[in-house]
């Protein structure tokens, strides 16, 4: 350890996934920010998403814990208080804190999303611990004319022609600058909207979409023109937006070619401020984007495109630059990051400590990552709920709805082209993952409940948690 602590910057995008990155391989991102902070520091190539929709994984960023405990099962519920948080640990710990960008952590309504009764997070425990400098929202996509709240209901627009993230980019290096002259670390989270929809030339910089004009953007291989029969409203495409796909995708790269740009801002802050040593930057996403890939759009499924996400870790002379294979997921990085600054980690996590992995040492790691989902992305609606395991190989999932069961073999079908549940030749490795999957939601008392059954014994009947699986 350093003779004073070091400090953090947790960076995350929205609906960014890992195989979009110009560092995983997609040679039409421009993310060479991104790419830099990849080889500077640790890579893990088996992150993913526990649950790939927002609330849920900031639920579980904050928590260290699973959605079937913290209660966020669909987004637009407003989260318990009385789990011990990031936020919590740091402030206890004497750092200062930031929390920059969308929240999703708050609103108890569906839609609406612009009223302050939605959109401000009140000083208190709603805050989750993050007591210190709060420029926050909790959802909106609307990147130009944006806004955010501090301590007020008020609301303070960056300006009709500001691009939000390099708005929010502002703030948080005029954070990093003020923080410099302090002996007391910081904390500070940078949650951006971008790449999420929608993806429409007026949600984008010009300068950005330029870039991709010529560039062509097909389906992928394993794209398909119905839709999946186990996707929700948010999951289902429709013919219009079929013919949109190929625009979509090009202002998404827009998207995030500008997100790079301010990630490069961040980095050159922290040189600039003599930071950069001693300064641990995470940089993750909440999920990706399926974009017609097996039927669907959004995210909230288990497939690579949704569920697979960027993480990575780089912090100078402490953190070997060098790819981490373990199958890291959301609940262990709450734990990890803690421990790598020194810090306790609440004593009901459920994720695990992997800085041994993250300082390139050997250690204990997660057989497989148990995702989940527990219903539609917003709506108290039967029907999709599945869990999944992802090891370094292979995915299963089983749908709560008809058991049905699926088996991929993601290193030799990368696209997840060919379900190899029914094959006789895999019995034994789906009796495996069987009883895995089993022993893995006993311990978390997860029983595969219908969506509606969380919404009649976990929530008051106006989308606000008041319990959870312990209690």
């Amino acid at each position: 350890m350093v003779g004073r602590q070091p400090n953090l910057l947790f960076i995350f995008a929205d609906q960014l996934g890992y195989t979009r990155c110009g560092y995983a391989g997609d040679k039409k991102a421009r993310t060479p920010n991104i790419d830099k902070l990849a080889f500077q520091g640790v890579n893990f190539c088996n992150a993913v998403s526990n649950s790939p929709v927002c609330a849920a994984f900031r639920a579980s960023l904050f928590t260290g814990k699973y959605t079937t405990t913290t209660g966020m099962v669909i987004n637009e519920l407003r989260m318990r208080t009385d789990h011990e948080c990031f936020g919590h640990v740091l402030t206890r710990s004497g750092y200062q804190t930031a929390y920059i960008g969308k929240w999703h952590l708050y609103a108890n309504q569906l839609g609406n999303h612009y009223d302050p009764k939605n959109s401000f997070v009140p000083p208190g425990p709603h805050r989750l611990g993050f007591d210190g400098y709060w420029a926050a929202y909790n959802f909106h996509h609307d990147y130009y004319g944006a806004y955010y709240h501090t301590d007020t209901p008020e609301k303070i627009f960056y300006g009709q022609d500001v691009y939000e993230p390099d708005a929010q980019t502002d703030l948080m290096i005029e954070f990093i600058r003020r923080a410099s002259k302090s002996n007391q670390p910081f904390g500070a989270f940078l949650s951006y909207g971008t790449p999420h929809d929608p993806w429409v030339q007026s949600n984008v910089p010009n300068k950005y979409v330029e870039m991709f004009k010529n560039i062509q953007f097909p389906n992928p291989p394993n794209y398909k023109d119905e839709n999946e029969p186990y996707a929700d409203n948010w999951g289902r495409l429709k013919p219009a937006e079929r013919e949109q796909l190929e625009n979509w995708r090009r202002y998404y790269y827009a998207m995030t070619a500008n997100l790079d740009w301010n990630i490069g801002r961040l980095m050159s802050a922290l040189d600039k401020a003599g930071l950069a040593g001693n300064t641990i930057v995470v940089f993750t996403s909440d999920h990706g984007e399926m974009f017609g890939a097996h039927g669907r759009r959004a995210k909230n499924i288990f497939y690579e495109e949704a569920a697979r996400i960027p993480f990575l870790v780089r912090w100078p002379k402490y953190v070997p630059a060098g790819i981490c294979d373990v199958c890291l997921s959301t609940v262990d990085i709450m734990p990890t990051v803690l421990s790598l600054m020194g810090l306790r980690i609440p004593p009901d996590v459920e994720g695990m400590d992997l800085s041994q992995c993250t300082l390139g040492k050997a250690g204990p790691e997660p057989e497989a990552a148990l995702l989940q989902n527990t219903g539609a992305c917003a709506a108290w609606e039967d029907g999709h709920e599945w869990r999944a395991l992802r090891d370094k190989q292979y995915t299963y999932a089983i749908y709560r709805v008809d058991k049905a069961e699926i088996l991929f073999d993601n290193k030799n079908d990368p696209h997840q082209m060919r379900n190899l549940a029914d094959a006789p030749k895999y019995e034994a490795l789906l009796a495996y993952f069987r009883s895995m999957l089993r022993r893995k939601m006993a311990s978390l008392n997860d029983t595969f409940e219908a969506c509606t059954w969380y919404r009649d014994n976990w929530t008051d009947g106006n989308r606000i948690i008041t319990r959870g699986a312990k209690g």
